[in-house]
């Protein structure tokens, strides 16, 4: 890994991520290469007519982009994203898997794909990192 040596490491650290924690999630897998968050479903997260908050699907998507971008050793902050909403969800909880696509000295692209626990496709997230530096 990288900063973090383990997922509870990772898990602590973002534990200060209060709008992402308090709503349901969580870092499930970080390495390298790639972090998974998932949140399970419930009634905070729906919208007036009951589906998802479009707002609760990105912060999934934004938390496994934060999660990945920062275990590099360096403070990342998002310059610019966006998201497709492709679907909407029909489990009970939704993953979101972010992968870097380039990952330069001051920049990063990251891809992120939202899917719902039946393996329906419910959004994707493209974010780009600026590498801030070393944490404070």
């Amino acid at each position: 890994m990288g900063k973090f040596n383990t997922v509870e490491e990772a898990r602590e650290y973002f534990s200060g991520d209060r709008f992402a924690t308090c709503n349901g999630m969580t870092i499930d897998e970080l390495d390298e290469s790639h972090a998974v968050t998932g949140m399970t479903l419930d009634e905070r997260h729906r919208n007036a007519f009951g589906g998802v908050m479009g707002g609760a699907i990105f912060t999934l998507a934004d938390f496994a982009f934060a999660a990945l971008t920062n275990d590099r050793g360096s403070l990342t902050v998002a310059q610019q994203v966006s998201i497709s909403y492709l679907s909407p969800p029909r489990g009970g909880r939704l993953v979101a898997t972010a992968r870097y696509k380039k990952d330069g000295r001051n920049s990063c692209v990251v891809n992120v794909d939202v899917v719902d626990d039946t393996g329906r496709e419910v959004a994707q997230f493209v974010g780009t990192g600026f590498k801030l530096g070393a944490p404070r």
